[in-house]
């Protein structure tokens, strides 16, 4: 029976890109199918980004196809109309604050990436980068920002003074700990506008939770749009296409409210933590290795390196001898049976409909090594066990650097958390492991560890031999490469 009501409430979701289409927005038809609209979806991008798809997206009134496929190479379609409301970007953000002003708003939730946060290992931001100084400035001048910052700076500006109630933020990202990160690092930014008025209306009126996310969603290609016109008969130029698999755990502290979620199978939650740790170690992790080590070996995507021994290697052997010991061990069990999810993790890398690109999951290195590889070698080390395998994973991005120093990496490497000439030095140095193994930004308290420095050298080399630097290999499937 539908559940009637006149005025929904609303979830503003900065970030339209696909993974938010392909995962937020499909929890949210699955409500609506089932009667209850109590809850609808507004959104659009903070930045000019994605000016095409939008265009189109709001042609359609905000609907778009969905198709998801199997391990097994089964593909389904469906049609999600959960987002009402498209709204267009303005560089003063005017038509996306106005929503988030609204009494009837009660979530805003946003996906922005990884690096999109610019917060260290303690959770400082690191106001001397540009996008962060830029946006405080023009904050100060009376305009709208473009980090995520600042455009909940502007938006959350706007509901204080409109008494427009409490709200929640709920951080879409696989960011460790995501909610609290996202908390401080827009309290941090707000203490260095001055803004102490703002400061206590967050305080008082938020709340963060934290959440993990799940569910492999590539770029989209004319193949997706081809599919989708021949098995609906539909010609949608917003397509998206996703894994079968779905996932999401929030925790259950929401300030004004929430759709049933539970009911549609989200995971509501008192601590996302051992999920988030999971995912973040195993599959977030297990997968750079695997673009990393997949472009060094001339494959374009990601299913080719997950099924080449070698490479499914690594990421096995990562897992198994450095993740699961810490992750689990008899003083805090994992609720998750961890072998079980690292192989469930494998064959999903694995799926060759996906066509998941290297270029996707190799960006941002910058932020990925300090989030999802570090903590693994800090808690291996404090255990006084061998970070052999672990190790593994930053000297392949470090191979993979010296190739993009090169200008040897087949498309453009993205990197927001990345200077550039750092990274050009590191790899011009006399010694690029020991230049790598000093950088601040990649390894925190762990900068020049002669522990890390021993175990990365030697993991180096290994890779150098799998993949020896400067020779043309052919692989065991026949495809000829360039190695690292």
């Amino acid at each position: 029976m539908a559940i009637a009501n006149s005025k929904p409430l609303v979830i503003l979701h900065l970030g339209l890109g696909s993974f938010h289409r392909a995962h937020q927005a499909v929890y949210m038809q699955a409500l609506h199918d089932r009667g209850d609209e109590r809850w609808v979806l507004a959104g659009g991008n903070i930045r000019a980004d994605m000016l095409e798809t939008m265009t189109a997206l709001a042609a359609q009134g905000g609907a778009y196809t969905l198709e998801t496929v199997t391990p097994a190479g089964v593909r389904a379609y469906s049609r999600i109309r959960a987002i009402r409301q498209v709204i267009p970007f303005d560089a003063q953000l005017m038509g996306l604050t106005a929503v988030g002003a609204d009494p009837q708003t009660r979530i805003i939730s946003f996906t922005v990436t990884e690096a999109g946060y610019y917060l260290d290992d303690k959770q400082q931001l690191n106001a001397g980068v540009l996008d962060v100084s830029t946006d405080i400035a023009k904050i100060r001048a009376g305009q709208a920002g473009s980090t995520i910052y600042g455009a909940l700076t502007t938006i959350l500006r706007a509901r204080m003074r409109g008494h427009s109630g409490p709200v929640t933020l709920l951080n879409c990202d696989n960011l460790r700990h995501n909610g609290d990160r996202a908390r401080s690092g827009l309290l941090q930014f707000i203490e260095l506008m001055g803004d102490a008025a703002l400061r206590d209306w967050v305080l008082a009126q938020t709340t963060w939770p934290n959440a993990m996310v799940d569910r492999i969603t590539p770029r989209p290609t004319a193949d997706v749009r081809a599919r989708v016109l021949a098995q609906t008969g539909i010609d949608d130029p917003t397509a998206v296409m996703g894994e079968s698999f779905i996932q999401w755990v929030i925790e259950d502290n929401f300030a004004a409210g929430r759709p049933a979620w539970e009911s549609v199978g989200v995971e509501l939650v008192d601590s996302v933590q051992a999920y988030e740790e999971a995912k973040i170690r195993v599959l977030n992790a297990a997968h750079s290795c695997i673009a990393w080590a997949g472009t060094l070996v001339g494959y374009t995507y990601i299913h080719e390196g997950a099924l080449d021994p070698p490479i499914r290697q690594f990421a096995f052997d990562y897992v198994t001898n450095d993740v699961i010991p810490v992750l689990h061990t008899p003083s805090k069990p994992c609720p998750i049976n961890l072998a079980t999810y690292r192989d469930t993790v494998l064959d999903r890398f694995s799926n060759p409909a996906i066509a998941d690109t290297n270029q996707r999951v190799a960006m941002d290195g910058f932020s990925k090594i300090p989030s999802f590889i570090v903590p693994t070698i800090r808690e291996r080390l404090a255990q006084g066990a061998s970070i052999d395998s672990v190790a593994t994973l930053p000297a392949l991005f470090l191979a993979y650097l010296k190739r993009w120093h090169a200008g040897q990496i087949p498309y453009t490497y993205q990197d927001q958390a990345m200077d550039a000439a750092s990274a050009h030095a590191i790899c011009q140095a006399v010694d690029p492991v020991l230049a790598f193994c000093a950088d601040k930004t990649l390894w925190g308290e762990l900068a020049s560890d002669s522990r890390v420095l021993a175990a990365v050298r030697s993991a180096f080399l290994r890779v150098q031999q799998w993949s020896p630097n400067g020779a043309t290999q052919v692989n065991k499937k026949g495809a000829s490469y360039v190695s690292a």
